[in-house]
């Protein structure tokens, strides 16, 4: 997939856990810890919104862009 996911660098950045984290965004730990690994495919802007405001950073702190062809 061409979108990476950086929450594990912002969350050490800001020197937050998952369980801290979770409790401020308001989604359990299992979800924010697939955001964090990146095994989702899709996140709502509601929940990316909530993480941004939660940590005071940008999208795309987040989420980075790397083409596909780059990749192989």
């Amino acid at each position: 997939m061409a979108i990476i996911l950086r929450l594990d660098r912002i969350m050490a950045d800001r020197k937050i856990s998952l369980n801290e984290l979770s409790e401020k965004v308001g989604i359990s730990n299992v979800n924010l810890s697939n955001l964090k690994t990146g095994k989702v495919r899709a996140i709502r802007f509601s929940t990316l919104n909530a993480i941004c405001q939660v940590l005071e950073c940008q999208p795309g702190d987040i989420l980075e862009y790397q083409d596909d062809k780059q990749a192989v």
